[in-house]
């Protein structure tokens, strides 16, 4: 039991580092703790990997507290995001797919992720971005979803 601990953290930092890089764009404090940093909300930009011109924002709440402090706090698996053009879109390289995971990140120290799902919305020509936590407990997970219309000159590739 006592080396249960040291994999468990092992196996988190080893997934945190596979994960693309998010650029921390700013923090709100929700809640004052006395021991360890308060709770907030953040908020973070990803970059499209396979969509340049598009980034997507994501802001969700951060545990704060001696287990946030350490990492070994659950965050809650409430997230919103947004995603715009911020310049050319184009796609290089192959073709996407039609429904693919973006990007994904740890929110707590082993069972769940917040993900964030591209699809293709062909007839409009429009990426539609969706973000949710992959751990269900009651109904359904949190979810929130967001769309990025491409102009028409610019069709998007599809497998």
């Amino acid at each position: 039991m006592k080396f249960l601990l040291p994999i468990l953290v092992l196996a988190a930092a080893a997934s945190v580092s596979c994960s693309p890089r998010a650029e921390s764009i700013g923090e709100v404090d929700t809640v004052f703790k006395l021991l360890g940093p308060d709770h907030k909300i953040v908020v973070d930009a990803y970059d499209d990997p396979k969509v340049a011109g598009v980034t997507c924002y994501v802001s969700r709440a951060k545990t704060g507290g001696i287990k946030g402090g350490l990492g070994l706090a659950e965050d809650l698996a409430e997230a919103s995001i947004a995603c715009r053009q911020v310049g050319p879109i184009s796609f290089a390289g192959k073709p996407l797919e039609a429904q693919e995971e973006m990007f994904n990140e740890r929110i707590s120290l082993v069972f769940k992720k917040l993900r964030v799902i591209r699809m293709v919305d062909r007839k409009r020509n429009t990426l539609v971005y969706l973000t949710y936590s992959d751990r269900v407990i009651e109904g359904s997970p949190q979810n929130s979803v967001t769309a990025v219309p491409v102009d028409r000159a610019t069709p998007i590739p599809v497998k």
